[in-house]
C-alpha cells in the first residue's frame, strides 16, 4: 500500500537527482508552452541518467496528462482536429508495439535510441528543410504510426509529427496547436497501454505528480510568452535547450 499512501510521496521525494529532474521539467514546460513541442526531447535524455527508462516514461506521460488543463483547452480551439485525430488514431493503435519492444530491448540500447532520436530530430529541424506537397490520410496514418511506436519504445512521442508539421507550410500557431493536441492524445493512449501491461506503479504516479508542478509553472510561463511572429526566436531557444539535454543524456558520459 506504500505506493498509494504518503510513503509513495516520500519515495518520490527521495528520487535520485530529483532537483535536476524538477529543473529540467521547469525548462521543458517553458519550451512546450512557448513552442508547442520539445518537452520529451528535453526530459527523457536527462531522466535516463537517474531513472530506469520504463519508469521515466511512465512518470513523464503521467506528468503530461496532469498538466493538460494548463495548455490543451486553448490549443484545441486553434487546432485542425480532423487531421490531428487521424494522426492520433494511428499513433495510439501502434503504441502497443512500441511498449512491447520496450520490454524486450536492452536499456542501454534504448538510451542510445532516446539520445539518437533527439539528435536526429534537432538536426532536421535546425536544417530548415521543408516539404511543399500535400499529405493525404494514408501519409498521415504512416506518420502517426511511426510516432506511436517511437513513443512506446523511448517516450519520445513527438519527433515524427513535429518533423511533419515543421517541414510543411503551416504557420507557427497551427503547428503549435496541432502538436500540443496530438501529444496530449498520445500521452493518454500510452498511459492506458502501460496500465494494461502493468507498468504503471504508484511510485511512478507520485513522481509524475511531483514533477507536474514545475512543469505546469514552466508551461504557463511559456504559453504567455508565445506569439506567432516569434517563430524564429522560439525555435532557436528550443533547439539550444534540446541540444544541451541531448549532450547531458549521452550514455557515453554515464558510469
Amino acid at each position: 500500500m506504500g505506493d498509494v499512501t504518503g510513503e509513495g510521496l516520500l519515495a518520490a521525494l527521495a528520487t535520485p537527482g530529483l532537483p535536476w529532474l524538477m529543473l529540467t521539467c521547469l525548462v521543458a514546460g517553458g519550451v512546450r508552452g512557448f513552442a508547442g513541442f520539445g518537452s520529451a526531447l528535453i526530459i527523457m535524455p536527462v531522466a535516463g541518467i537517474f531513472l530506469p527508462l520504463p519508469y521515466a516514461i511512465v512518470a513523464m506521460m503521467g506528468m503530461g496528462v496532469l498538466s493538460w488543463p494548463v495548455i490543451v483547452p486553448k490549443a484545441m480551439r486553434a487546432a485542425d482536429l480532423r487531421e490531428v485525430a487521424t494522426l492520433a488514431l494511428a499513433a495510439v493503435a501502434s503504441a502497443p508495439l512500441g511498449l512491447w519492444l520496450l520490454g524486450r530491448l536492452d536499456q542501454e540500447v534504448l538510451r542510445w535510441c532516446v539520445t539518437g532520436t533527439a539528435a536526429l530530430t534537432l538536426l532536421a529541424l535546425a536544417s530548415g528543410w521543408r516539404y511543399r506537397g500535400r499529405v493525404g490520410w494514408p501519409g498521415l496514418l504512416v506518420v502517426g504510426a511511426v510516432a506511436g511506436v517511437l513513443g512506446g519504445t523511448t517516450g519520445l512521442t513527438g519527433p515524427p509529427v513535429i518533423l511533419f508539421y515543421l517541414a510543411g507550410a503551416a504557420g507557427a500557431a497551427m503547428v503549435r496547436a496541432n502538436t500540443i493536441v496530438f501529444l496530449a492524445i498520445l500521452d493518454l493512449g500510452l498511459i492506458f497501454g502501460m496500465f494494461w501491461q502493468g507498468r504503471v506503479t504508484g511510485a511512478a504516479l507520485w513522481l509524475a505528480l511531483v514533477l507536474a508542478l514545475p512543469y505546469a509553472v514552466g508551461t504557463l510561463a511559456g504559453q504567455r510568452a508565445f506569439a506567432p511572429e516569434r517563430e524564429r526566436a522560439y525555435r532557436r531557444v528550443a533547439y539550444g535547450v534540446i541540444a544541451v539535454a541531448i549532450l547531458s543524456g549521452l550514455p557515453l558520459f554515464q558510469s
